[in-house]
């Protein structure tokens, strides 16, 4: 330790609590964060993501292609059309 780094009244441990309790420190891009006025506006944002992200989507079918009913079913549908 070099003998200018004064110690006299430092607190040992005096962030320790903060510490254990998890800080996760993020930096952002600048043209990211110019976008941003303050971390709040940050997380609004992640939130919409993640509750965009976790939005049920409908189901696509799951049974495999049949080309042959997908021409039957193109058929169908003119004919209707045709009505």
């Amino acid at each position: 330790m070099l003998p200018e780094y004064d110690f006299t009244g430092a607190v040992r441990g005096k962030y320790y609590e903060r510490y254990r309790q998890g800080a996760n420190v993020v930096l952002l891009d600048p043209d990211v964060a110019a976008v941003f006025r303050d971390s709040a506006a940050v997380n609004d944002a992640l939130r919409l993501l993640v509750a965009v992200a976790e939005a049920k989507v409908p189901r696509r079918r799951t049974e495999p292609f049949d080309p042959h009913q997908a021409d039957k079913t193109h058929r169908t549908r003119q004919k209707v059309a045709r009505r």
